[in-house]
């Protein structure tokens, strides 16, 4: 198959899988029904690889911007492609609808993956023709700053599919991960629930503020967990590695467990409000795209690192 990769959404998502291709040498094709997304996309684009180039993260940006082109005409973007990445609205009927027309769209070999960030594929997919050749690909934002992406393939989806992509996304640059079967939010929007419920009741009982419950993750946890994962700290923070751990504290992490009703309510809107004016007070509505920003300033610095440690390039 040829080297395209269509990019279809050009929000953040969509113009971040964008870079990740064209960043790794692939032609792509960028399209959006919004004629006002895809009239913006350009100049985020630029934005963004201008960034990257002055992190040595690329080596030039406008090369990277000259392999991404803009397509008006969905027909035109997927024509060729080697692989679809569907980046538009998180809606199930809105993402069915375009899943159709890709149905009959799609060259004979041409895989697709959905970036949905919580529903399973089989909601998506059961009624495609191609349906074997779809699956969902879940990244994180922004994609060509933190590479990991949950593959999620649907009971129908072909194993062949999975290897392809997942050697894909490899090949991108990016960290792929197999979700074995399909459940709600994935894997990583899990784990991040399961800490955003207890960061939201600690807070709402009055255990911390939310400031300092930001840093405990930001100047704690948050360290580590850039470098491994949950298994591999525990392993390390006992003597005698992970059993050791687990018999450790298994039973205190299980008091906890049990500490909270099952299942837990939904975040308040009391509670969401009192976090969010304290948001605000700290970072006003109007400088949320600025401190965007120096957030992925600070993940291009944190990956430079990260490739100059594993002895890569920067």
């Amino acid at each position: 198959m040829a080297d395209k990769i269509a990019a279809i959404g050009a929000g953040l998502v969509g113009c971040g899988w964008a870079i990740v291709f064209a960043r790794a040498g692939f032609q792509v094709a960028l399209y959006d029904e919004s004629a006002e997304a895809l009239r913006r996309a350009p100049t985020h684009l630029a934005n963004c690889l201008k960034d990257l180039e002055a992190a040595g993260l690329i080596e030039s940006a406008a090369a990277v911007l000259g392999r991404i082109t803009v397509e008006n005409a969905l027909a035109d973007t997927v024509r060729g492609a080697r692989y679809v990445q569907e980046s538009i609205f998180e809606d199930v009927q809105v993402k069915h609808r375009l899943f159709g027309v890709l149905d009959a769209l799609l060259d004979e070999h041409t895989l697709a993956g959905s970036s949905t960030s919580a529903i399973p594929p089989s909601q998506l997919t059961e009624d495609l023709k191609t349906r074997e050749r779809w699956l969902v690909a879940h990244p994180v934002n922004p994609p060509y700053l933190v590479p990991l992406v949950e593959l999620v393939p649907a009971p129908w989806t072909a194993t062949a599919t999975v290897d392809a992509v997942r050697a894909l996304m490899t090949q991108a640059g990016q960290a792929p991960v197999l979700v074995k079967r399909e459940l709600e939010g994935f894997v990583l929007n899990r784990l991040q629930g399961a800490l955003l419920n207890e960061a939201w009741k600690l807070v709402e009982e009055d255990y911390i503020s939310v400031e300092d419950l930001d840093k405990t993750i930001s100047d704690g946890l948050g360290l580590r967990w850039s470098f491994m994962g949950p298994f591999e700290t525990i392993d390390l923070n006992a003597p005698n590695g992970v059993r050791d751990y687990a018999e450790r504290f298994g039973p205190f992490y299980h008091r906890v467990a049990n500490s909270r009703p099952t299942p837990q309510p939904a975040w308040s809107e009391t509670l969401i409000s009192q976090v969010e004016s304290v948001r605000r007070e700290q970072l006003p509505a109007e400088q949320l795209d600025s401190r965007r920003a120096w957030r992925d300033r600070r993940l291009m610095a944190l990956v430079r690192h990260k490739h100059e440690m594993n002895g890569g390039p920067a």
